[in-house]
C-alpha cells in the first residue's frame, strides 16, 4: 500500500470526541470516526486554501456538485442532475429537515430498529409519533427487512420513513429485493422515504451498495437521499454533505424549510468534500483493503476467542455489532469500559431492546483493534 494505515496519530490533544472523552488509559472504538490521515492530495488543497489567508463569504462551486455527481455515477451507477443537489452541513440535520418539510404535528415518522440513535430524536424534533419496526435477525444473526413487519407497522399517518442503508449499527447493506419492496410500500402508502446512505462508499467485495432512489424514476421521485465524505475520509469534522433530491416539488419544499435554519457548507468544508470525491478514488481503494482485514481479524478473534460473544460480518461500513447475550451482564459496555478499559457503544443506544448488544468500530490501526480485544478477552476471565 503507498498510505500507511498502520501509523498511530496521538489525537488526545486535537479536540478528537472520541479520544477525549474517557481516560488515557481507555481504548476508544466507539465514535464513528477512524483514526487515519486523510487522503495527502485533500490535506494539500485546505493547505493551499488557509495558506491564502483570507476566508471571507464563499460562493458555493458548481465545481462541487459537479464531483458529487460524477462519484455518485461511477461508484454506484446512479445519474443525477447537478439541481437535484443540496449542500447541507451535515446528513443528521438533513434528516430532521426532511421530518419538518414533509409532516405535520402528529404524524408518524418510521424507523427501523436496531437505530442510529438520532433517529430516535426526529419524531421529538418534530412532533410527531414514532413507529419503530424491528430488522428480522436470523439465525445466523443477520438482520433483514421484512414488507408484512413494515405493512404491519403502518397507520393512516405514516408520512416518511427514514431508512438506513448501509445500516448503522447491524452492517447490513439491504438487498435490492429489499429495498425495491420498501419502497413499493412506501409509494402505495404515499409515505416519503428519506434514506441516510452516509456509509454508501465504506462496503465490501461481497456485495454492492444500490441507492434506493436510482431504482427506478418513480421511486427517485419519493426519496431524499443523504450523503457525505465524512465517514469515508474521515472529515466529519469539517461540517459537509448532501441532499440528492430528483423531485423538484420535493426538492423545493426541502430547501424551503432549511432556509435561515441552514447556511452553505463552509468553504473549508466544501472544498475538502469536493478534493474528496475528484481524487479520493485509489485512497479510498486502499483503506477498503485495510478495512476489510480489520473486519476480518475482528471477526475471527470474536467468534473464536471472546467467549460468549457473537458476530455477523459487516457487509459495509467500518463497525461490528457484538451480540453479548450469553454472558448475562446487566451493561456489556459499562463492563468492558470497567474491566478491560474499553469503550464501546453500548446496544441501548440503538434501541432499548439491544442492551445486550455493543457497537465496535474498526476504523483503527490493527495494533489498536488487537489490542483492545486482547483487553477484552482478558476481562472476560473475571465472569
Amino acid at each position: 500500500m503507498i498510505h500507511n494505515f498502520d501509523r498511530l496519530i496521538n489525537r488526545r490533544e486535537s479536540d478528537s470526541i472520541k479520544w477525549s472523552l474517557y481516560d488515557e488509559d481507555v481504548i476508544p472504538l466507539w465514535v464513528a470516526d477512524t483514526d487515519f490521515l486523510a487522503p495527502p492530495n485533500l490535506i494539500k488543497s485546505l493547505h493551499e486554501r488557509i495558506d491564502h489567508g483570507i476566508f471571507g463569504y464563499a460562493k458555493p462551486q458548481e465545481s462541487t456538485k459537479t464531483a458529487i455527481q460524477d462519484w455518485i455515477f461511477n461508484r454506484h451507477g446512479w445519474k443525477i442532475k447537478l439541481e437535484d443537489i443540496v449542500l447541507l452541513p451535515g446528513v443528521v440535520q438533513g434528516f430532521n429537515f426532511a421530518a419538518k418539510a414533509f409532516t405535520v404535528p402528529g404524524d408518524a415518522v418510521i424507523i427501523q430498529t436496531p437505530a442510529y440513535h438520532p433517529f430516535f430524536q426526529i419524531a421529538e424534533n418534530s412532533n410527531l409519533t414514532q413507529v419503530a419496526i424491528p430488522l428480522i435477525r436470523d439465525p445466523g444473526g443477520s438482520y433483514y427487512s421484512n414488507e408484512d413487519n413494515f405493512r404491519s407497522a403502518l397507520t393512516s399517518k405514516s408520512k416518511i420513513f427514514m431508512l438506513c442503508n448501509p445500516h448503522n449499527p447491524t452492517g447490513r447493506i439491504f438487498s435490492k429485493i429489499e429495498l425495491n419492496s420498501m419502497a413499493q410500500v412506501c409509494l402505495e402508502n404515499n409515505i416519503i422515504i428519506c434514506s441516510d446512505e452516509i456509509h454508501s462508499d465504506l462496503v465490501y467485495p461481497e456485495t454492492k451498495h444500490i441507492p434506493i432512489a436510482s431504482l427506478s424514476e418513480d421511486i427517485a421521485n419519493n426519496t431524499i437521499t443523504l450523503i457525505s465524505a465524512s465517514k469515508t475520509f474521515n472529515i466529519a469534522g469539517l461540517k459537509s454533505s448532501a441532499a440528492i433530491i430528483t423531485n423538484p416539488g420535493l426538492r423545493e419544499n426541502f430547501i424551503k424549510t432549511t432556509s435561515g435554519f441552514a447556511g452553505s457548507v463552509n468553504l473549508l468544508g466544501e472544498l475538502a468534500l469536493r478534493t474528496a470525491y475528484e481524487i479520493g478514488e485509489d485512497w479510498l481503494s486502499e483503506l477498503l483493503s485495510y478495512l476489510n482485514l480489520n473486519r476480518d481479524y475482528l471477526y475471527d478473534f470474536t467468534n473464536s476467542e471472546l467467549q460468549g460473544i457473537q458476530m455477523t460480518k459487516p457487509e459495509g461500513t467500518y463497525l461490528g455489532w457484538l451480540d453479548c447475550s450469553e454472558l448475562e451482564l446487566k451493561d456489556p459496555s459499562k463492563f468492558f469500559l470497567d474491566e478491560a478499559r474499553v469503550a464501546l457503544n453500548a446496544g441501548s443506544w440503538f434501541g432499548e431492546d439491544y442492551s445486550q448488544f455493543v457497537r465496535i468500530n474498526f476504523g483503527c490501526p490493527t495494533n489498536t483493534l488487537a489490542t483492545g480485544l486482547k483487553r477484552i478477552k482478558y476481562s472476560l476471565n473475571s465472569l
